[in-house]
């Protein structure tokens, strides 16, 4: 996928993707609201046969103006920009979000960002999408410059989901923090995904027999701690099921670090240093403190019968598969 950032030294977009339509937003999450809008963009752009890309915003606006409170992201960067990727945009552009930015005043954001630097043939948005200092430019605003400057805009309506709730990354994080895994997919329109380096561990899971890889997420993930059937997909392209523990690990562990533990199921190899996604498909139950590693296998081996149990009766496809957000299956 091509990522492009606007830096210091003012690098012209190259001329192949210059006068395109452009889909702006955050889009944390890509999740079926989103997706709305960035549908009605790439239609416009296979009707006007000019490329289609998507300008967001790195960082996150809110770890700029409270760096104490990180925002739960549900899909950091790079998995963003694969989605994006799938659904069939050319490029997108992560414009760097820092103070002096949002300083900027929307006139100055038209002429310096879409106009100078993007040469936008159109605007697909929100309708609710606000921008430059104080939040002054608006869909009217943005609506009166298009006319004004030559290109169109395209407000696109909230999306609501079968209930007629408009759906929101804010609901998404607080099902994910409930351990709903199954609800947020129906909403994301795949299933909620991480992704992470495999690394070293104490190799206690080998001992009873379920080796796992082990993921450190970033401290502001808020999934319920819990046991959860998962899928497990490698940087070659390769999928597992598997059985994964979030927490922290409170019967054999007790330094309050958070990790992401996944016992891979008919797999055998080292992982250690791959960068591999894990995608949770049920919440089994919540974590628990055993006296003892006795009963703690034999619980293991109960949610590893439980996850494949799930897993059996699940899409194959309805996760990230890379490149493509695949729309989520009814399975709970």
């Amino acid at each position: 996928m091509t990522v492009f950032h606007r830096n210091e030294t003012r690098e012209p977009l190259p001329q192949a993707l210059r006068g395109g339509v452009i889909a702006i937003g955050n889009f944390d999450g890509v999740h079926r609201g989103h997706q709305s809008v960035l549908n009605r963009a790439l239609e416009e752009a296979r009707a006007r046969g000019v490329p289609a890309l998507v300008l967001t915003f790195e960082p996150h606006p809110r770890s700029v103006f409270r760096p104490d409170q990180p925002v739960f992201r549900l899909t950091p960067a790079p998995l963003k920009a694969r989605i994006l990727e799938g659904m069939g945009f050319s490029a997108v552009i992560e414009y760097p979000f820092d103070r002096t930015f949002s300083e900027l005043t929307a006139s100055d954001f038209i002429r310096s960002v879409l106009m100078d630097w993007l040469h936008a043939s159109h605007v697909v948005t929100g309708f609710d999408f606000h921008f430059g200092k104080g939040r002054e430019g608006g869909p009217a605003f943005l609506m009166a410059a298009g006319g004004e400057n030559g290109f169109g805009v395209t407000l696109v309506d909230a999306f609501r989901d079968e209930n007629a709730s408009v759906i929101s990354s804010s609901h998404i994080r607080a099902l994910l923090g409930e351990g709903d895994v199954s609800h947020a997919a129906g909403l994301l329109g795949y299933r909620y995904t991480v992704e992470a380096e495999v690394i070293d561990g104490k190799k206690l899971g080998r001992t009873l027999g379920y080796p796992t890889a082990n993921m450190q997420l970033p401290p502001e993930v808020e999934l319920r701690n819990g046991i959860y059937a998962v899928r497990f997909r490698r940087p070659d392209g390769s999928v597992h099921d598997g059985v994964a523990s979030f927490g922290k690990r409170p019967t054999v562990d007790s330094n309050g670090i958070a990790l992401l533990e996944t016992f891979v199921f008919d797999f055998s190899g080292d992982l250690y240093g791959e960068i591999c996604s894990v995608s949770f498909f049920g919440h089994l139950r919540d974590e628990l403190k055993f006296d003892g590693l006795d009963p703690l296998v034999v619980q293991m081996k109960q949610d590893d019968a439980e996850a494949r149990a799930l897993l059996s009766g699940v899409n194959p496809l309805s996760m990230i598969d890379g490149k493509i957000a695949f729309a989520s299956d009814k399975t709970p």
